[in-house]
């Protein structure tokens, strides 16, 4: 096996890991919710059935944008694969970021391609105010965001302390 395929393999693994455990829990809710259906599991968490066929927070719901969001998500995950295999080593946090949004991306694809819809079932709430219904994927995707946000900036501030050549 090839260096670049070895750097590969820990980071693809995890993507797989997220895929599998996005399509699981989607799985379990479809057999056990009906659509629309709410549980309340504690004051502040519900757990539901909702389709999305946007993109995040339901933005351009019922747009009809199926196919362009699969083909984001196909793009996103050529381009994160590139990425990965252009790591260096020590580009531990980078790579938990790529595999971390790799694995969402292509959780809410295969949703797309499959059901047309993004399946979303963990519900945050109190009082009247409600953040947006989500999932394994979205929760993966916005992890993922954070580290390569704390990366980028991590990046920064090395280059701020090194000394001019």
């Amino acid at each position: 096996m090839t260096e670049a395929r070895v750097r590969l393999l820990p980071w693809l693994s995890l993507a797989g890991v997220v895929l599998v455990a996005d399509q699981i829990s989607k799985w379990l809710v479809v057999s056990n919710l009906e659509l629309g259906e709410r549980v309340q599991l504690l004051p502040v968490f519900s757990w539901v059935r909702w389709h999305n066929d946007g993109a995040a927070f339901s933005m351009f719901s019922g747009s009809g944008g199926r196919w362009f969001f699969v083909a984001l998500a196909a793009g996103f995950a050529v381009f994160i694969v590139y990425e990965l295999r252009r790591l260096p080593v020590p580009g531990r946090l980078m790579g938990w970021a790529y595999a971390l949004i790799l694995g969402g991306a292509l959780g809410n694809g295969v949703d797309r391609l499959s059901l047309g819809y993004v399946v979303d079932f963990t519900l945050v709430h109190y009082g009247e105010w409600y953040f947006p219904a989500f999932n394994v994927a979205d929760a993966s995707l916005t992890v993922g965001a954070g580290c390569w946000l704390l990366a980028m900036l991590l990046d920064y501030l090395h280059q701020r302390r090194a000394p001019a050549a």
